[in-house]
């Protein structure tokens, strides 16, 4: 996983791509790939002082249904027509930071596809203690 940090004051920023983002990156054109860093780092850039604005470029993922109680922090930004990242947005105000975790960046046709494997391997746990919940009623 590769991390980068922002310095921005009284907030660390900090960019963190798994080897799945790192693949999808690889594959895409140089224009592509400009674009994406660049849409990137400016909404880590603007977190800390216009956060409302960062979270409006965002679109928050639904989780499975079995997963009842809980919201996503999975969302999307939209980097083109055609190209969106998957990432999750995690504030830790007892660190002071902001931590940008990259998961995929796809095709929009593939956003579905990406997104359900990316979910099952976060939310695994909590998809197995819902349906243990559920064995025990």
């Amino acid at each position: 996983m590769a991390k980068f940090k922002l310095a921005v004051p009284n907030v660390d920023v900090l960019i963190e791509s798994t080897r799945s983002f790192e693949k999808d990156l690889g594959r895409l054109s140089e224009e592509e790939k400009a674009t994406t860093v660049k849409k990137i780092n400016d909404c880590a850039s603007l977190f800390p002082t216009q956060k409302a604005d960062v979270y409006r470029k965002l679109r928050r993922l639904p989780l499975p249904s079995d997963i009842n109680g809980y919201e996503s922090s999975l969302y999307t930004l939209r980097v083109s027509q055609k190209l969106r990242v998957i990432l999750t947005v995690d504030e830790d105000p007892i660190f002071g930071q902001v931590i940008f975790t990259l998961f995929r960046v796809v095709k929009h046709d593939d956003l579905d596809k990406a997104y359900k494997s990316v979910a099952e391997s976060l939310y695994q746990g909590l998809l197995h203690q819902n349906q243990e919940t559920a064995r025990i009623w």
